[in-house]
C-alpha cells in the first residue's frame, strides 16, 4: 500500500459539530500515527444550506483545536478543487460514463408519483424504494417527457440480490441485500451530483486509501460501494467510529451541553482539553492515564482501539479534564484568555491600562486552582469588588466574635496601612509577621481573616486576595463585617 491519505469532509451547513469535531480528529490522528496525510474537503453541494460563512467557521474551529491539513482549500495541494461545486467538470465525466454504459439512467419522475409511491410500499409494510419504472423509457418516452418540461434526475441502476458486504476496520464485516435499496438518484435535477455519487469520486480522484466517519454513515456506504464497482475503481478502507450519546444515552442534543466547536471555545474550554476529551470518545489508550497532548494520543492511536459501542458524552468528565488543563496553563496565556470575559463583564475596560492588566494577573494567579472554564472567572469577581461582605452562616460570624478577632483585625488595618508596596509577597510577610507579633496561631488570623474578607472560610490565597482588593478595600470589609458581630475596628 501507498501512503495513507485520510480526509475530513464537512458540509459547510453550520457551526463545526462536536461530532464532526472527533470524525477529524481520528482522521488527524490516524494520519499523524501512520506517516500519512489529512486532507480536508469542503461538501457544499447543498446550495441552499452552504455558505462560505460556515466554511470560516468550520477552518477556524479546526485550527483552534490545533488540528492542521496537509490538502485544502485554504492550503491548496495536487488533488483540487478542494470544493465539490468546483469540481462539476470532474463528476460530468463518471456520470456521462455510467449513462454510457446503462449503469445509470434519467429518471423523470415527478415529486407526486415518487410520494404515492412511497405510500403505496408503506401501506404493504415495505420499505419505501423507487420501482425503477423509468429504467426503460425510449427515446421518444424520454423526449415526451422533457417536452412537458420535466427536468430528469440521474438514478442508479442498482443490481437485484446482491450481497453487499462491507469489511469495516471498526465494526467489522457488515453485511447489506441490494434488494433493500432501490434505484437512487445520483444527480439532481439542478445537476448537482448527489452525496453518495460525489463522495465515490472525491475519494477516488483525491486518492483516498481509509474513509474514517461517523456511523450514521454506515448505511450510505453500500451505496458507495456499488458506485465503486460499477466504475471499476478502487474502493478505500472503510472505519465507521460510534455515535456519540448524550448521558442519558440519547442522541447528543443541545440539552445534553453544548453542540458546536465555538461555544465551547465561547464558553472558556482550552482547546487541549476538548480535544483530549474527544480523544477518549471511543477510543482507549493502553494503561490507566487519561490526560494526553495530541501528539501523545497521536503516538498512541490505532484503530484496533476504537469501541464499536456508542460513546457517552460526559459533561463532568470534560470539566475535569478542562480543571487539569488550567491549572498547567501558564499565567500569561490564562490571563489573555480571561480578559475578553472579563471586559464583557465589566470589570476591566476595553483598552486597558497596565495596572488593570497586573490586577487581572493577580486575579487569575489567585484563581487558577478553582477554575474549572475560564468563563467561571466572573463567578468569583465579587470575592474581589466591592466594600460589602456577605458572612455565609452562623459558624462564619462565629469566628468574628472569638477574643482574638479585634485586636488581630485591628493590628492588621495598622499594618497594611504601613505597607510601602502592596503585593503577594509583602502581604505574606506582614501575616506571618502579626501571627509573631500577637503570639498568635495561624488558624487564628488566617480563618478570621478570610471570613471577615469574604464572608467564607475558604477561598484564594490570603496573600493574592488582599493585593487584590487593595488597602482601603480591605479595611472597609474589615470594618463592616466586624459590625455584623458588634465589634467595632478603628480604621487608620
Amino acid at each position: 500500500m501507498g501512503k495513507i491519505r485520510v480526509r475530513f469532509a464537512p458540509s459547510p451547513t453550520g457551526p463545526l459539530h462536536i461530532g464532526g469535531a472527533r470524525s477529524a480528529l481520528f482522521n488527524y490522528l490516524y494520519a499523524k500515527n501512520t506517516g500519512g496525510r489529512l486532507i480536508l474537503r469542503i461538501e457544499d453541494t447543498d446550495l441552499e444550506r452552504s455558505s462560505r460563512e460556515s466554511e470560516e467557521n468550520i477552518l477556524a474551529s479546526l485550527k483552534w483545536l490545533g488540528l492542521e491539513w496537509d490538502e485544502g482549500p485554504d492550503v491548496g495541494g495536487d488533488y483540487g478543487p478542494y470544493r465539490q461545486t468546483e469540481r462539476l467538470d470532474i463528476y460530468k465525466k463518471y456520470i456521462e460514463r455510467l449513462l454510457a454504459e446503462g449503469k445509470a439512467y434519467y429518471c423523470y419522475c415527478s415529486e407526486e408519483e415518487l410520494e404515492f409511491e412511497r405510500q403505496e410500499c408503506l401501506s404493504r409494510n415495505e420499505v419505501p424504494k423507487y420501482s425503477g419504472k423509468c429504467r426503460n423509457l425510449t427515446p421518444e418516452e424520454r423526449k415526451k417527457l422533457e417536452d412537458e418540461g420535466r427536468k430528469p434526475v440521474v438514478r442508479f441502476c442498482v443490481p437485484s440480490s446482491r450481497e453487499i458486504l462491507i469489511p469495516d476496520k471498526v465494526r467489522g464485516d457488515v453485511v447489506f441485500d441490494s434488494d433493500g435499496i432501490g434505484d437512487f438518484v445520483i444527480v439532481k435535477s439542478d445537476g448537482i451530483p448527489t452525496y453518495n455519487f460525489a463522495v465515490v469520486v472525491d475519494d477516488f480522484t483525491m486518492e483516498i486509501t481509509h474513509v474514517i466517519r461517523a456511523e450514521e454513515h454506515l448505511s450510505n456506504t453500500p451505496r458507495q460501494i456499488l458506485i465503486y464497482e460499477a466504475l471499476g475503481i478502487t474502493i478505500p478502507e472503510f472505519a465507521h467510529i460510534s455515535l456519540i450519546l448524550g448521558s442519558d444515552r440519547s442522541k447528543m442534543s443541545k440539552r445534553h451541553g453544548a453542540t458546536s466547536v465555538v461555544q465551547y471555545k465561547e464558553e472558556g474550554y482550552l482547546p487541549e482539553a476538548v480535544v483530549n476529551f474527544l480523544a477518549l470518545l471511543g477510543w482507549s489508550p493502553v494503561g490507566e492515564e487519561e490526560v494526553f497532548s495530541l501528539e501523545e494520543t497521536a503516538e498512541q492511536f490505532s484503530l484496533a482501539r476504537v469501541a464499536k459501542n456508542p460513546a457517552v458524552f460526559d459533561m463532568d468528565k470534560l470539566r475535569w479534564l478542562n480543571g487539569v488543563y488550567i491549572r498547567n496553563c501558564p499565567l500569561p496565556r490564562l490571563a489573555e484568555m480571561a480578559l475578553p470575559y472579563m471586559q464583557k463583564g465589566g470589570f476591566i475596560s476595553s483598552e486597558p491600562t497596565q495596572d488593570e492588566l497586573a490586577w487581572l494577573s493577580l486575579v487569575v494567579t489567585a484563581l487558577q486552582e478553582k477554575l474549572t472554564t475560564v468563563g467561571d472567572i466572573i463567578g468569583f469577581m465579587s470575592l474581589f469588588t466591592g466594600d460589602d461582605v456577605v458572612i455565609d452562616g452562623e459558624e462564619e460570624l462565629e469566628l468574628l466574635k472569638e477574643d482574638t478577632f479585634l485586636p488581630m483585625a485591628t493590628a492588621f488595618c495598622e499594618n497594611l496601612s504601613a505597607l510601602e508596596e502592596l503585593n503577594p509577597v509583602a502581604v505574606k510577610t506582614l501575616l506571618k509577621g502579626l501571627t509573631k507579633e500577637l503570639g498568635l496561631k495561624g488558624k487564628q488570623v488566617y480563618m478570621p481573616l478570610r471570613v471577615a474578607l469574604t464572608g467564607q472560610k475558604h477561598g484564594p490565597e490570603l496573600d493574592y486576595l488582599i493585593s487584590i482588593l487593595g488597602k482601603e478595600t480591605s479595611k472597609k470589609r474589615l470594618s463592616r463585617t466586624a459590625e455584623q458581630a458588634g465589634l467595632k475596628i478603628t480604621l487608620t
